[in-house]
């Protein structure tokens, strides 16, 4: 086995493993990679996963020394039993380790996982709550929110905050994490942040909207512009952004803040347009042009968990047990990442979803895609 898939296997042996060893037929570090693989190649069904690893049994044993591997049930009950939180940890080591330079943006933000929900108690889906280097790619925690808990983002984003190196860092996250207390703790670690705005905070919204819609404040204000056509999206973004803030209310008590600004976008699709405006305060200087960069960065940890859906089904997925969604869940943010770093490779580009399929039917694509992790 090669050094980088040992390492690999070797922080997987660090997980738990709560069967009696005496019974064991199938290592649990052997069970993983093999499920890591399936994942890879797009398989997040466990019907679906019997006939990858009966097909692709030979591509194991070459690379992996895996002589062998489970029956449904046996992988239905390890998913369920093992500690999906420290799956989702030791993924995330081989995901920092991999990155080098993870970059100086964080962007914030939770998904739910819709097929956990019960159709007897509204909003029960289990929520994982991420925080993802944007320039890198790199999940750099996640922490999970079930229905039990009785709690929502904002404490866990808070807890997560006493262990997430943020030194040098910018914070991005929507308005519902823009809270005094979470100012403080980012930039009490040296950190910076960018919160958008509604009505989760008093006047705030309204009067940040006010002040940039007085004509008799347009000097005290910045703006910058970018311009981006994708196929035949139009979009331009325009900036608004100053640092005359003594008037606002409990100033004292928003920690670091320096800047308030808007974005406005004007999106053109098929010859229809369309205006939205939003709102946002910040740690950062008044510099629109950055401010600019840092929200649109924010963008990247949503198209990552929209391609959890869309390329891997995630909204869809059979799993029953919190312990399997968790696991998946890291799993498929681990597949996205290697597929980003493969396709970075290859002379001529091609899509995350096309990469998938190509892992599925070339065994060199997928181990290619593994040897970026």
């Amino acid at each position: 086995m090669e050094p980088h898939m040992e390492r690999i296997k070797i922080l997987f042996e660090t997980i738990e493993d709560t069967r009696h060893q005496g019974y064991v037929k199938h290592k649990l570090s052997e069970i993983l990679i093999m499920v890591m693989g399936a994942v890879i190649c797009g398989i997040t069904e466990l019907v679906d996963m019997m006939v990858y690893f009966e097909k692709k049994l030979d591509f194991y044993k070459e690379k992996f020394g895996i002589e062998k591997y489970p029956s449904k049930p046996t992988l239905s009950r390890i998913l369920n039993l093992v500690d999906g939180d420290a799956v989702g940890k030791v993924i995330v080591q081989i995901m920092r380790d991999y990155a080098g330079d993870l970059g100086s943006i964080i962007a914030v933000d939770g998904k739910a996982i819709s097929g956990t929900g019960r159709k007897d108690k509204a909003h029960s889906f289990l929520q994982i709550l991420t925080a993802y280097a944007t320039e890198s790619g790199v999940t750099l925690a996640q922490e999970t929110i079930s229905y039990e808990d009785k709690t929502n983002e904002i404490p866990v984003f808070q807890s997560m905050l006493d262990y997430l190196d943020v030194t040098g860092k910018t914070i991005t996250a929507d308005a519902m994490h823009c809270q005094k207390e979470t100012c403080k703790k980012i930039v009490d670690k040296h950190g910076d942040y960018v919160f958008g705005l509604k009505g989760n905070q008093g006047r705030l919204y309204e009067d940040v909207a006010l002040y940039f819609g007085d004509s008799i404040n347009k000097e005290d204000v910045k703006t910058s512009k970018t311009f981006e056509k994708n196929g035949g999206r139009f979009e331009k973004r325009i900036c608004f952004a100053s640092d005359d803030i003594s008037w606002i209310p409990d100033l004292p008590l928003w920690a670091g803040l320096k800047t308030i600004f808007a974005i406005t976008r004007i999106t053109t699709v098929k010859g229809k347009t369309s205006e939205e405006t939003c709102f946002y305060i910040t740690s950062l200087p008044c510099n629109p042009e950055n401010l600019l960069k840092v929200t649109r960065s924010h963008w990247k940890i949503e198209s990552m968990h929209w391609s959890l859906d869309v390329i891997w089904n995630e909204d869809d997925s059979g799993i029953l047990s919190d312990n399997g969604h968790k696991t998946l869940n890291a799993f498929r943010k681990l597949a996205f990442l290697g597929h980003k770093n493969f396709i970075s490779t290859l002379p001529k580009k091609r899509s995350v979803k096309g990469n998938v399929l190509a892992a599925l039917l070339d065994d060199d694509v997928c181990f290619g895609v593994l040897q970026c992790l």
